[in-house]
């Protein structure tokens, strides 16, 4: 330790600062040793400075009057309302800034302490050096220089802090107080209008809260931290509203929120530091390492990005996850429903795979064939969603955002294994059937159109070159598989995007825009203009999606081509169809049948493997859970199976009726609870 006492150069660093009379060096100094090696040292140089001011009073006296003096011809309050508080230009002109900043920093003026605080802790990495270094330590460093200020200099920088604190409370609430007229959330609650609204009412308890404080008499603020849990809860019930079916959300409305989130804790904090009269050290401290955290972290782009992103996509997946309940099968009612509508879109699916087979032979540009063969499977998916038919692989990106509204939590956090469990033999049983309707259908309808049109052509549908493309396209020695895992990928955007344009249809309000809209009002009469808000209000999202993800699918095969990379789709519904067309075309054996169907099958369990996981994956981040353990789901799951195993596949061996209706009870509690 000998070595630390005697360290010449913190020493002779400090007498350096100390004759030039410079503040802001000194501490610049001190944080750049305690960032070296990611702060390993830091706690160890806040060590090595305590002991050199127990051991040389002069030296910390000096320190102590340079500080005091330093930090008196500073504005204080700009820093106390801007640090880790969102400026008021919106989410995108937040993220450019910063983005900006960093490749062409701003000019910093160490007479701003906001850009002395931004030249002190000046990357996120920073909070890792503060943390460091225990808070006794800080406490003690601060104490050591507080006994070596005068008791003038003392009186002068608490009454200057205090001045600051007050005016900094003030401006917040007027903030705070002006939040209530955004149109945004005017949008999600219209009683902010009321001149009772919590925001302004804050303002209202804070203005005497600072009188009674600068003439120094009693006021009970009772009413005051009220008032300010009130506008907390405000604040969560514009979220809950924003990330609801039916409100709508955006990134300016997630940013907003998320400021006002900042501002109520920082009105928090400041109340708090500067409740008595006398600040004391501890507060001081508290106070110092906010803003300190704070002014490091406004350097990361991903926690910006993080913060805002959050409420948008828990709207996203939570509208997603309303749509997810349609493609779940609970009883033999539903499950033959499920399989009606999957085979009515088996159909669609053979005629969708047997006109993108004809383009093939009447469009020979690569682009123009990839621009048709995705409107192809864009409206045809349309069609089949407005028909009120199913494709199976659509099915995965609902379902998990429904299985991730179902992950609930106990005291400890962790999710309850059993409900899971029966969750997820309900979407295997749903999933199983759509895709046997789909598979079969397509198969069947595929294999008479060939048959139909080699005997009234007298040849068949595929030649022996379409039929060898047909069959290599779909073995898994050729990549079939990995193309399979990119239209699972293109099947979460979909899902993904069709949650996005539901979300943007309530944030637009649609219906009403198109109810009065001015040119509709002169085509339509007043009922069938009601007819297609309201249907285009309910359905906008998923035919949005299916038109996207019917684009994506026939783009892809365009871009590998063009860029040279192994960029294709490999989708279930078409390559069973496509297998039906060339096993009739080719004569094939029924073991080569049998081959092309077990490739067929390989092909959907990547599509629906791929495309559930990321999208449960997705939802569960959006909703900020886990799930504890997939080995307690998959014990529960071995044990329902194994007391009734063909519950997994056909609707047998369900629960009864009663303990149906009253899990569907829990549940409906459970998700009203959210």
């Amino acid at each position: 330790m000998k070595w630390l006492i005697e360290s010449p150069s913190l020493k002779q660093s400090i007498t350096t600062h100390l004759a030039d009379n410079n503040a802001f060096a000194l501490l610049q100094d001190l944080a750049q040793r305690m960032r070296r090696r990611k702060g390993k040292y830091a706690a160890q140089t806040i060590h090595e400075l305590h002991i050199l001011l127990n051991q040389n009073h002069e030296l910390c006296t000096k320190i102590a009057k340079l500080l005091v003096d330093w930090l008196c011809g500073l504005r204080l309050y700009p820093l106390f309302i801007s640090a880790g508080i969102f400026s008021r230009d919106g989410f995108r002109s937040e993220l450019l800034a910063r983005w900006y900043e960093k490749i062409n920093p701003s000019y910093k003026d160490v007479s701003d302490l906001r850009d002395v605080f931004t030249l002190l802790f000046s990357s996120a990495d920073d909070c890792h050096w503060l943390d460091a270094v225990p808070n006794r330590d800080w406490l003690a460093l601060l104490n050591i220089l507080r006994q070596h200020t005068s008791e003038h200099d003392r009186d002068t920088i608490q009454r200057y802090i205090y001045k600051e604190g007050l005016h900094a409370l003030e401006m917040l609430s007027i903030w705070v107080a002006a939040e209530a007229l955004e149109p945004d959330l005017l949008r999600l609650d219209k009683k902010l209008l009321d001149l009772d609204s919590p925001f302004v009412a804050l303002k209202r308890e804070i203005t005497p809260w600072i009188e009674a404080h600068v003439t120094q008499t009693e006021f009970d603020d009772r009413h005051l931290y009220v008032m300010l849990n009130q506008c907390h809860k405000q604040v969560e019930k514009l979220r809950k509203k924003g990330t609801g079916t039916g409100a709508g959300s955006s990134m300016s409305v997630a940013h907003l929120l998320e400021r006002l989130e900042q501002t109520l804790n920082r009105i928090t904090l400041l109340l708090n530091v500067f409740s008595r009269n006398k600040i004391t050290p501890q507060r001081v401290l508290h106070l110092a390492g906010t803003l300190a955290h704070a002014a490091a972290a406004q350097h990361s782009l991903t926690r910006l990005w993080k913060s805002s992103v959050k409420m948008l996509s828990r709207s996203i997946t939570q509208n997603t996850s309303h749509h997810g309940e349609h493609y779940i099968s609970r009883n033999k009612k539903e499950y033959m429903a499920m399989f009606y509508s999957a085979a009515g879109g088996g159909v669609l699916i053979a005629l969708m795979s047997w006109f993108k087979i004809y383009l093939g032979t009447q469009i020979h540009n690569h682009f123009w064939l990839a621009v048709a063969s995705g409107l192809n499977y864009g409206i045809g998916f349309m069609i089949i969603y407005m028909l009120g038919l199913t494709v199976a692989t659509k099915q995965p990106a609902m379902t998990a955002s429904r299985f991730a509204a179902a992950v609930e939590r106990n005291d400890k956090g962790k999710a309850i294994d059993k409900k899971l469990a029966n969750l997820l033999v309900d979407v295997l049983r749903s999933q199983s059937v759509a895709v046997f309707g789909n598979v079969f259908v397509a198969i069947t309808l595929a294999s008479v159109i060939a048959g139909c049109l080699a005997l009234i052509r007298h040849q068949p549908m595929l030649d022996a070159e379409q039929v060898a493309y047909q069959l290599k396209a779909i073995n898994p020695l050729k990549s079939s598989l990995w193309y399979a895992a990119i239209a699972g990928v293109w099947l979460f955007c979909s899902g993904i995007i069709s949650g996005f344009f539901d979300n943007r249809c309530d944030y637009l309000n649609l219906r009403m825009r198109l109810r009065h809209h001015p040119i509709l009002k002169i085509m339509l009469p007043e009922k069938a203009r009601a007819k297609l808000a309201d249907y285009m209000h309910h359905n906008y999202g998923s035919l949005m999606g299916n038109l996207c993800f019917g684009m994506l699918l026939g783009m892809t095969g365009f871009v590998g081509h063009a860029t040279g990379l192994p960029l294709d789709i490999r989708h279930v519904a078409f390559s069973s169809a496509n297998v039906g067309y060339a096993v009739v075309s080719g004569g094939l054996s029924f073991g080569q049948f049998l081959q092309a169907l077990c490739f067929v099958l390989m092909i959907g369990a990547v599509n629906l493997w791929v495309s559930f996981s990321i999208t449960l994956w997705v939802a569960l981040r959006s909703r900020e859970t886990t799930i504890d353990s997939w080995w307690g789901i998959v014990r529960d799951l071995r044990q329902i199976i194994k007391e009734r195993p063909l519950s997994l596949f056909l609707p047998l061996q369900l629960p009864s009726e009663s303990v149906a209706k009253k899990t569907e009870t829990k549940k409906e509690n459970g998700t009203s609870s959210e």
